[in-house]
């Protein structure tokens, strides 16, 4: 399996390591999953999030090759600002979902999902022209840092003042360090890109603060679950679209009225007895026909129940709708949930 630079340190600090994406991840550490899950909502965890890839692309024509291989406008995209989106292919389906960040007038950044960096490399690439230079950044590890104590923490521990940062903002030293604020959790906090050189000093020294822990990969799947956000692989693939992903959003007017649609859609599932509902578990109608299933689903620490997403038609796609999801052969009864299912608490959202 491959390794981050970090894989050392979470080694010293007895970490349960696992794979994902091909990577030898820690899945959590001494506080366990749930105490780690509740630490990020109240204080700042630290995550190690190097297998992602970053990647450049600039030169003439950056911005219309993104919007050719994106549904998404960047025509107003401020310098150093960030915009989430979704790589489609030629039927209109998803091929990675990621963050853009302009950094020059046609200059890109892109973080892009560890299990799909290969293929939106290749893709990418392939539609490149004469005038783009593309650079995949294989030398720098990624750190997020997510908490309403996030902002206190890098003022006092790395002396950066991040406060006239907005979300979705970058700031940058001297091409050493590169700091965004957003993240993955629906918490204030920064995703930090060093060299990997740095990535272990930068770890420690964050991690000697009495308000930062270390968190693994499974309270940051239950800490997206919470959010409604996607997990590529699981909640959005090649064969679903922007619109049955309930991602219309990010897509620019005019495809948007172009697109096909949808038969069914993305909604969030709330079970409103006991139980817990994992990936898979198929979702009925009350007449006890099964129309979906679970593509992603885990207990919320923060709502004391069991939550999911699930792909249903479109006469079943509205909240409150009552449905019944079978766990292990036992139907419990649930109902289509509003997502977020718990409310963000990024900077400037009220």
């Amino acid at each position: 399996m491959k390794q981050t630079p970090l894989h050392t340190a979470h080694k010293n600090l007895n970490a349960k390591m696992g794979e994902f994406a091909g990577y030898d991840m820690p899945l959590y550490y001494d506080l366990g999953v749930l105490k780690e899950h509740e630490w990020v909502r109240e204080n700042a965890g630290l995550f190690d999030v190097s297998h992602m890839g970053q990647v450049m692309i600039k030169g003439a024509g950056t911005r219309a090759l993104l919007e050719k291989l994106t549904p998404s406008s960047f025509e107003k995209l401020g310098v150093n600002r960030t915009k989430y989106t979704v790589l489609t292919n030629d039927e209109g389906g998803i091929i990675d979902d990621l963050m853009v960040t302009k950094t020059g007038e046609d200059d890109f950044h892109l973080v892009i999902n560890a299990g799909c960096k290969d293929k939106d490399i290749a893709w990418i690439k392939s539609h490149l022209g004469a005038e783009q230079e593309f650079t995949y950044f294989e030398d720098w590890a990624l750190i997020a840092l997510q908490g309403p104590k996030s902002e206190a923490v890098m003022r006092d521990v790395l002396g950066i003042d991040l406060s006239d940062v907005p979300y979705m903002g970058l700031w940058f030293k001297d091409y050493t360090m590169f700091v965004s604020r957003l993240g993955y959790t629906g918490e204030d906090g920064f995703e930090i890109s060093v060299p990997n050189e740095n990535a272990e000093e930068l770890w420690n020294k964050l991690l000697s603060d009495d308000r930062v822990k270390p968190i693994g990969l499974a309270a940051r799947d239950s800490l997206r679950l919470e959010m409604g956000y996607c997990l590529y692989g699981h909640d959005i693939d090649a064969t679903t679209s922007p619109l049955e992903a309930d991602l219309g959003w990010v897509m620019r007017k005019d495809v948007k009225e172009n697109a096909p649609q949808p038969t069914r859609k993305r909604v969030g599932i709330v079970l409103t007895d006991k139980g817990v509902a994992r990936e898979g578990s198929e979702v009925l109608n009350m007449d006890g026909q099964k129309i979906g299933a679970l593509t992603s689903g885990g207990f919320s620490p923060t709502l004391k129940q069991s939550i999911g997403q699930a792909y249903v038609p479109i006469e079943y796609a509205f909240e409150g709708t009552e449905l019944w999801v079978d766990v292990r052969g036992r139907r419990i009864p649930a109902r289509i949930a509003k997502m977020p299912f718990v409310k963000p608490k990024t900077k400037g959202s009220v």
